[in-house]
C-alpha cells in the first residue's frame, strides 16, 4: 500500500469533521437535530429517453466511502434508465436522515443497520430495502478495524477490558461490534469504557495517549496503518465475515402507497452496486466528486465490498447483538424491518 502524509489528510478532512462523524455506515443515533441538508444534485447521464417521463425522488445522504455506487449509478445514467430523477440531501447523519425519511421530506436514506434497527424498535416506521457497503470478510481488504499503537500490550479483544476505545457515536453499531468482539474472546465488554469523539481525531488521540484503542474507518483506516498502528481485530468480521455495514431505507408507507417507486429505486441501487464492484478504478474516482479525502489517499483507501441485495443473516445477527447490549426496545424481527421482496 502506497503512503501519504497523516496531516495533511487530517488537515483535508478536518474542514468537514462534522459530516464524517458517521463516516462508512456509522451513522449517527436516532436522537438529536431532525435535518441539514446539503447541496442538492440531479441525476445525469445517457439514461431514459427524452420521452420517458422521470420520477423524481430525494434521498438522503453522507458524503462516505459507502454511498459511491450511488453517486456512480447517477453519473451513469442508471437511474434515468429505471425511470428515476435523483435528488440527493446530504445530512450530519442518522439523527437527520431517520426523521426526514419517517416525515416524508426524503423518500430513502442512508444509514448504518443499527440506526434503523433501534429506530424500528421504537415504533418507527422504516424499512430495509437496499445493501450499502459490506464487509469483504478478509483482513488484507477490510475497511474497519479497533487499531492501537505498534507497542501497545492489547493483543486480542479481551485485553481492551479496562482500557478506553473510542468511537465516533455511543450506543451504535461502532461500540456494539467492539462489544460483541471483547465477548466473543471471552471478555467482558462492560469494562471497556468507550469515548466518543469525531473520525479526524483518533489516530491523533491514539497516539498521544487520550485513548488506548480506535475503531477507524476509511480513510482513517489507512492514516493509522500509514503510522505503524496494529489492528486487534476487524469489527465487522467479528460480527459476520460478511457483515451489511450500511444500508437504505424507505417507510412501509411509500412501500405500500408507491410499490413500483421502491421497486425502480431498489433495482437501480442493485445495478449501480454491481457496477461499483466491477469497476474500482472509477468507483475510486467518483469519491473525489463528493468527498473531502484528497485524491492521493482515494487511490490507496480500502474499499467496502458492494452486493445487490440486503444481506438478510447479516442484520439477523445485529438484531442479535444489539438485543444483548440493550439497544433495543422490545422483540424485533428481520421481517419487521425488511421489506419482503428487498433480501
Amino acid at each position: 500500500m502506497g503512503t501519504f502524509n497523516r496531516a495533511r489528510v487530517q488537515a483535508a478532512l478536518a474542514a468537514t469533521a462534522v459530516l464524517t462523524l458517521a463516516l462508512t455506515a456509522c451513522g449517527g443515533n436516532t436522537g438529536g437535530n431532525t435535518a441539514t441538508s446539503g447541496a442538492t444534485e440531479t441525476s445525469g447521464g445517457n439514461g431514459a429517453a427524452d420521452n420517458t417521463e422521470l420520477q423524481e425522488i430525494t434521498v438522503g445522504v453522507m458524503p462516505l466511502v459507502d454511498v459511491a455506487p450511488l453517486y456512480l449509478g447517477i453519473e451513469q445514467g442508471i437511474f434515468e434508465d429505471h425511470g428515476l430523477t435523483v435528488n440527493l440531501e446530504t445530512a450530519q447523519g442518522g439523527a437527520a436522515i431517520i426523521p426526514a425519511v419517517t416525515s416524508g421530506q426524503f423518500d430513502f436514506g442512508f444509514s448504518n443497520p443499527t440506526s434503523v434497527l433501534v429506530a424500528a424498535s421504537r415504533g418507527l416506521d422504516v424499512m430495509v430495502i437496499a445493501p450499502g457497503g459490506s464487509s469483504t470478510g478478509d483482513e488484507d481488504t477490510d475497511y474497519g478495524a479497533t487499531m492501537v499503537l505498534p507497542d501497545a500490550d492489547i493483543s486480542s479483544a479481551a485485553d481492551l477490558e479496562g482500557r478506553t476505545v473510542a468511537v465516533n457515536t455511543l450506543n451504535n453499531i461502532s461500540d456494539s461490534t467492539v462489544k460483541e468482539a471483547v465477548r466473543q474472546d471471552g471478555g467482558d465488554p462492560s469494562k471497556v469504557e468507550f469515548v466518543e469523539m469525531p473520525f479526524p481525531n483518533m489516530v491523533a488521540a491514539v497516539e498521544q495517549g487520550t485513548v488506548d484503542a480506535a475503531f477507524l474507518v476509511e480513510p482513517f483506516l489507512s492514516s493509522g496503518l500509514d503510522e505503524s498502528m496494529r489492528p486487534v481485530f476487524w469489527n465487522w468480521m467479528e460480527v459476520s465475515p460478511d457483515l451489511m455495514a450500511s444500508t437504505y431505507f424507505s417507510t412501509g408507507a411509500l412501500a405500500e402507497e408507491d410499490p413500483d417507486l421502491v421497486a425502480a429505486f431498489q433495482d437501480a441501487m442493485a445495478e449501480s452496486a454491481t457496477y461499483a464492484e466491477s469497476n474500482p478504478d472509477e468507483t475510486r474516482a467518483i469519491l473525489e466528486t463528493y468527498t473531502s479525502i484528497p485524491p492521493e489517499v482515494t487511490q490507496v483507501l480500502r474499499l467496502p465490498r458492494w452486493i445487490d441485495a440486503v444481506n438478510v443473516d447479516s442484520l439477523e445477527r445485529l438484531i442479535e447483538i444489539s438485543t444483548e447490549d440493550g439497544l433495543l426496545e422490545g422483540d424485533l424481527s428481520v421481517d419487521d424491518v425488511v421489506l419482503a421482496d428487498a433480501g
